[in-house]
């Protein structure tokens, strides 16, 4: 079992680092092909939630990448993230607040911060979380504020038994099945330049990892849910939207993301579950 020393992963709180970007058409449009929308985004149109995920992206090199496909956090090329020795890395949850939308072909910035770094023990050994926060900024001006929680664990001597979770709520106003293709994940890899090979190496997911297909990135899931958003409530405006991952879905079968109103009409519960109803990411959307 891997040691954690939480003292000096906790000397990386308050690390900064600050990404400038220009807002490029060309991966919204790729990312719209993806989604097989039919819209053209161009320059100076207004970018849709969680599409931002495209840009400010970390770009190791070759030789700074660990055999799972992630940036080695133990190489000196990247002094960002905290090196804990977990090397089994997931998107946990997260949570943005939308004050004004960026807009494509200008340029932003990100700066992020490492504001906590925790360690437990869980039923499968040491983990260690990790909440950054990120401020995304354009001409000046505040747009997003975001809160992203990662999650380490060891990786697994062998295939560990899946729990079946939660079941999900029946009660959705809208419903849309996606079939999670080797095609779709690797382009939604491709535009997000992730290189994690759960998400596109069968023989390693199956064979190193233990898992019984490839994976369904969770920021794609949580773009699925704002898809079937905007697809549902064309005019919404998204002022919050928060996100927790509660069950891996995998290329094997198909899957759902719903969406109902809360009472208030300001409120949307959003999931996703998977073919077997169980649920596998749970949400909710404010709207203005």
């Amino acid at each position: 079992m891997s040691e954690v020393d939480l003292d000096f992963l906790r000397t990386w709180v308050g690390r900064e680092r600050i990404l400038t970007d220009i807002l490029s058409p060309f991966p919204a449009r790729a990312l719209a092909a993806t989604l097989d929308r039919t819209e053209v985004p161009v320059a100076g149109d207004a970018l849709p939630p969680g599409w931002h995920w495209l840009y400010f992206l970390h770009t190791p090199r070759a030789s700074d990448t660990g055999p799972d496909g992630h940036p080695n956090l133990n190489s000196a090329a990247d002094t960002f993230l905290p090196p804990t020795p977990l090397r089994r890395r997931m998107w946990a949850a997260g949570t943005l607040e939308i004050e004004r939308p960026l807009y494509l072909g200008r340029e932003a910035t990100r700066r992020s911060e490492i504001r906590d770094v925790q360690a437990k023990v869980g039923r499968s050994g040491p983990l260690v979380f990790i909440t950054l926060d990120h401020e995304l900024r354009q001409d000046g001006m505040l747009c997003i504020r975001e809160e992203q929680n990662l999650v380490f664990r060891e990786m697994p001597d062998d295939a560990a038994p899946l729990s079946s979770g939660e079941r999900a709520s029946q009660n959705a106003d809208w419903s849309v099945a996606v079939v999670p293709d080797p095609v779709l994940l690797f382009r939604y890899s491709a535009l997000t330049f992730n290189g994690h090979r759960i998400h596109y190496d069968r023989r390693y997911v199956t064979e190193v990892e233990g898992y019984p297909g490839l994976i369904v990135h969770g920021p794609l899931i949580a773009t699925l849910l704002l898809d079937l958003l905007r697809r549902s409530v064309p005019d919404a405006k998204v002022l919050r939207f928060a996100f927790r991952a509660v069950k891996p879905l995998f290329d094997i079968a198909p899957f759902q993301v719903c969406g109902r109103r809360i009472d208030d009409g300001k409120t949307i519960r959003l999931w996703a579950q998977d073919a077997d109803g169980a649920l596998a990411m749970d949400a909710t959307a404010t709207l203005a």
